[in-house]
């Protein structure tokens, strides 16, 4: 009985002091479109991020020109099955005499008489192992194989985007607990002012034998209440803003649909909680402080 009390009041509450709630439900409506921003912007950074952890995790195994054209396949074979090897593709004399020409253009040709190029294997390493370490340990293995000649891969370019990716998470948290710091800041101060301009009300239920836990219920109710349409209001904004920059900047279009509803449901979800935590702080501190004389 309580408990649908507890309901019917908080939405009560919501329509009786309606420019506190409109307040309140936009200061967390602002604080949550900050927040979902961030949080879209570092999964394209993420995005961005494993892309280019694919092209430092590429690595080229060359071929000994002593080795026959089958035991060049077995080596081929023997890498695909490495466990640090994602994928690996084989390319033959012939082949990379004709990346060549394709590379350095249609008169290349007039200086080559035979293929000149070693064979090669251009693997593909899983993304867990693309770190310095673990590179330089799987070119030091495969270099003691039977029928290498060089393994080489892009040090400068992972040592690059090592940099940057560090450089970029420390960025990304700091500003992330920024803007939740100040997103906190902002919603505890608008709630305690809806839930002052009603001491009075807290102070009469109290008078009448209300304990802390019934008078704070619908108090509550309404936090959550306001939390989720501040969610539904931001998750819509970041929504049709996303949708926007896509149509002009189509690179953007990184997030899958799943993440889109991922964010926006944690977003409505994250509202509600923190619209509950807002008024729960507020309105204790109030309990606490009302005097009954």
């Amino acid at each position: 009985m309580s408990f649908f009390f507890s309901v019917r009041e908080g939405i009560a509450n919501f329509r009786r002091a309606r420019f506190a709630a409109v307040a309140s439900t936009a200061a967390m409506a602002i604080a949550l479109l900050l927040l979902g921003t961030l949080a879209l912007l570092g999964m394209e950074a993420q995005q961005v991020l494993s892309w280019l952890q694919e092209r430092v995790g590429e690595m080229e195994v060359f071929v000994s020109e002593q080795a026959s054209e089958s035991e060049a396949e077995a080596l081929f074979s023997r890498i695909q099955t490495h466990p640090s090897v994602a994928s690996a593709e084989y390319i033959s004399r012939e082949q990379a005499q004709q990346i060549f020409q394709e590379e350095f253009g249609e008169g290349s040709d007039t200086f080559i008489d035979e293929p000149f190029l070693p064979a090669s294997v251009r693997l593909q390493v899983v993304p867990s192992h693309v770190h310095g370490d673990s590179l330089s340990q799987l070119q030091s293995t495969l270099q003691t194989w039977d029928h290498v000649d060089e393994v080489v891969f892009n040090q400068p370019l992972l040592n690059t985007v090592q940099e940057n990716i560090q450089m970029a998470g420390s960025v990304g948290l700091a500003v992330g607990a920024i803007i939740l710091i100040a997103a906190l800041f902002l919603v505890g101060n608008t709630i305690r002012l809806t839930i002052y301009a009603r001491r009075l009300l807290i102070r009469t239920m109290k008078l009448v034998g209300a304990t802390d836990a019934f008078i704070r219920r619908p108090f509550l109710v309404e936090g959550a209440l306001q939390g989720l349409l501040a969610g539904i209001l931001a998750g819509g904004g970041l929504w049709g803003l996303y949708r926007s920059a896509t149509e002009y900047f189509p690179q953007l279009a990184g997030v899958s649909s799943d993440l889109e509803w991922i964010l926006l449901g944690g977003m409505v979800i994250f509202g509600m909680l923190l619209g509950w935590i807002g008024s729960f702080l507020a309105v204790r501190r109030f309990i606490n402080r009302v005097e009954l004389h």
